[in-house]
């Protein structure tokens, strides 16, 4: 034994390391300036021998603990740059010592991510290859503040926890480590001790990477060329995002996952084929269960080895772009699997999930749920955001199961949850978490959308932060569309009993902004919506068809999901759809306007009918839709119109095209002044059978008249024509 190294050596703290229970390596093994040289160490577990190189020289180590720990004495007054060579099993390795590089997370960054503001924290957190003082190798950080010890291991040690001890930040309880020699597609984990000196090998939270389909480990993975402007072509797009802020564009959404589409041009084709303005994917993130599928996600940074590379998903979204459509993806903020290599109890603490065990668990999935009091959780859930919304250029967050994060008591019964401080029932954590994501994502991204799907009856969800709410862009109105599917699975003959599940939604339609959904969570695929709807064939298909035309006419944002197999004549369909919504400003530019919107026809619920207008500030930009949900065509129909002029029909249902009867209005409407519907003007159309027809308004000087005629009030024992703002008072 080298009486000069012993002398130096920290004894109490290198007996930790040799029992695996030193959490801060580092400052015991990294190499030390003394008055006889510099003193190197390492730990080698069950190598014959070990040497440093340095300056063109070779000094031997000796081994000082027969567990594997070496030290050498070089004859140097400055640390000077060195290789270990460790023979073991007959192999020479040689490689850089960990322990001689220094931290990469600064104390700023250390600062930020324990006040929850480190909203780049993927930048450091987990496996980021890079090239220190040039030597390549790959930086790990983690954060487990109560482990006893975490190493990282995996192919390139054996996976062997003895060798890469990594070094605890005091501050953060960050754990880091620099691993010369790790390169990109390397598999890792980190092995975690735990206070009852359990061993844990857990997959890495910020991991960029997994490993094939139901691997639980993860994967280095290069990062950096996606910040490489030369590999994206959406520059146009990412400039012009921002008009979507306002909230007065056409939004029609669609729905769909990955898993669905063998090639990403099929996708794209079928998308812009049918004209959607977004495409919405089932949560992308890598998942390890099939049956709980996409919404159980295990690792948050990794896109899913499902659906190819990082770099693939990067591609697809960059040629979306390139074809003008946007990008939404689902993400699940409200809770996680229960895996052993997931975040359950990661570092032998409840760390991620709410403390409270019986409080922790989803009632309804049986997954852990987050704990937002936390700010290192809350930070992992932003910086996640961020990730995706920048590094990937999603336009978009459709946020899974809100209602679980808002209400403690969601899905409980009484006495089996803790009020907050007020003796209510909202969790204040969650709240400030989401309106501390919501608005730090509005201040850097003007024009991505955030979306709550939210069942509950939060008040005011998609008003502002700075009025106090959560500010959220848009809900799903699930409501609007169980109100619509109950009343079309009605017989038509008993539908005039069920009137007020299809004009119901006019009343609350205000009160928040709101995404209609048709989606595969409400309607399943074509062929489970028409099982929905009563009578056979083509009468079903009529039906489907007004159901949709009907979402595109009422106020709030699109969202369908027909499979890529469905009828040329559904897809011709939704295709001009599309065109009409995104070439209408009157169905969008005041869609959270009352004075957007305006009945015409709201009380025929016998003849199960209804007509509305919708406007905007110029009256030749007006819209006139006609409803009918009746088995019954209608051949000489007569409806109140806005104003005298013209009436050109620019849509219907039921054209051929479509797979409809053809029932149309081909020639132009002259108003005639044949009171009706409390209006002093009125057109007669043919209606068809579960048809909509719409119609285009041009303004016309009146006949023999120069000024204006002013309304009259409504007489009694008739309808009083209602706008959605009336309707709303009422």
């Amino acid at each position: 034994m080298n009486s000069k190294c012993y002398d130096y050596m920290d004894w109490p703290r290198i007996e930790a390391i040799v029992y695996g229970e030193e959490a801060s390596p580092r400052d015991v093994m990294s190499p030390r300036i003394t008055p006889d040289g510099i003193l190197i160490q390492g730990f080698f577990p069950e190598a014959e021998s070990v040497e440093v190189a340095a300056g063109g020289k070779s000094y031997p180590m000796e081994l000082e603990d027969e567990a594997g720990y070496f030290a050498a004495m070089v004859p140097e007054r400055r640390i000077p740059p060195y290789l270990f060579r460790i023979k073991k099993g007959g192999e020479v390795i040689e490689t850089a010592d960990p322990y001689a590089f220094p931290c990469q997370i600064t104390e700023e960054e250390e600062k930020a991510f324990c006040a929850g503001v480190y909203y780049h924290a993927y930048e450091k957190l987990g496996a980021h290859p890079v090239t220190i003082r040039g030597t390549e190798g790959t930086a790990f950080a983690v954060w487990a503040p109560n482990a006893v010890r975490v190493s990282v291991v995996g192919d390139f040690n054996h996976w062997d926890g003895r060798c890469h001890m990594m070094h605890r930040m005091p501050m953060s309880g960050i754990f880091e480590l620099f691993v010369p020699g790790v390169k990109a597609g390397d598999a890792y984990k980190y092995e975690i001790k735990i206070r009852n000196g359990q061993l844990r090998l857990k997959a890495d939270p910020y991991g960029a990477g997994t490993g094939a389909p139901l691997g639980d480990h993860s994967v280095v993975t290069d990062l950096n060329s996606f910040k490489e402007k030369s590999l994206w072509h959406d520059e146009s797009w990412m400039e012009n995002r921002s008009v979507y802020a306002d909230r007065k564009q056409p939004v029609s959404i669609y729905e769909t996952d990955l898993g669905k589409w063998e090639k990403k041009e099929e996708l794209i084709a079928f998308v812009k084929e049918l004209g959607y303005t977004h495409v919405e994917l089932h949560p992308v993130m890598e998942y390890l269960d099939e049956m709980a599928g996409p919404y159980a996600t295990f690792a948050y940074f990794a896109p899913s080895a499902r659906f190819g590379t990082a770099k693939e998903f990067q591609e697809l979204v960059d040629v979306l772009h390139g074809e003008g459509i946007g990008v939404i993806l689902d993400w699940t903020p409200a809770h996680f699997p229960r895996l052993e290599a997931g975040l359950e109890a990661f570092d032998g603490t409840p760390l991620y999930e709410v403390q409270n065990p019986s409080e922790a668990i989803h009632p309804k999935w049986g997954t852990l749920l987050y704990n937002y009091a936390s700010p290192m959780v809350k930070d992992f859930l932003i910086s996640n955001a961020f990730y995706w919304l920048e590094f990937f250029h999603a336009d978009g967050l459709r946020m899974d199961d809100v209602d679980a994060m808002l209400y403690l008591d969601y899905g409980r019964n009484p006495g089996a949850w803790t009020p907050n401080l007020y003796g209510t029932n909202e969790n204040l954590s969650a709240v400030e978490f989401l309106k501390h994501l919501n608005s730090m994502v509005k201040r850097r991204l003007p024009g991505v959308l955030l979306i709550a799907q939210e069942d509950g009856l939060w008040p005011e969800l998609t008003d502002s932060v700075e009025n106090d709410h959560l500010g959220f862009d848009y809900k799903w109105n699930g409501e609007w569309s169980r109100e619509l599917l109950n009343y079309l699975s009605c017989e038509p003959g008993e539908r005039k009993n069920h009137h007020d599940e299809l004009t119901l939604s006019m009343l609350y339609a205000y009160c928040e902004h709101y995404v209609l959904t048709l989606g595969s969570r409400d309607v399943g695929d074509t062929a489970a919506f028409m099982e929905k709807l009563p009578g056979q064939g083509k009468e079903k298909f009529a039906q489907l068809r007004a159901a949709y035309a009907y979402q595109m006419l009422h106020p709030g944002v699109k969202m369908s999901a027909p499979e890529q197999t469905c009828s040329k004549e559904l897809k011709a369909f939704l295709g001009a759809l599309n065109v009409l919504y995104k070439n209408s400003p009157a169905l969008f530019e005041k869609d959270h306007d009352y004075d957007g919107f305006e009945w015409v026809q709201l009380m025929k619920y016998e003849e199960n009918i209804i007509a509305f207008e919708r406007k905007t500030d110029k009256q030749e930009e007006t819209l006139l839709a006609v409803c009918s949900f009746s088995s019954a065509p209608c051949g000489d129909y007569q409806v109140g119109v806005p104003f005298y002029g013209k009436y050109k029909e620019i849509f219907n249902s039921d054209q051929k095209i479509y797979g409809g009867e053809g029932i149309t209005n081909p020639r132009v409407k002259t108003a005639k002044a044949e009171e009706c519907d409390e209006r002093e003007y009125s057109i007669k159309i043919k209606l068809p059978a579960f048809g909509v027809c719409i119609f285009s308004c041009t303004p016309l000087k009146e006949p023999g008249k120069t000024e204006k005629k002013t309304k009259t009030e409504a007489k009694p024992g008739k309808r009083v024509r209602r706008s959605g703002k009336q309707m709303k008072a009422e």
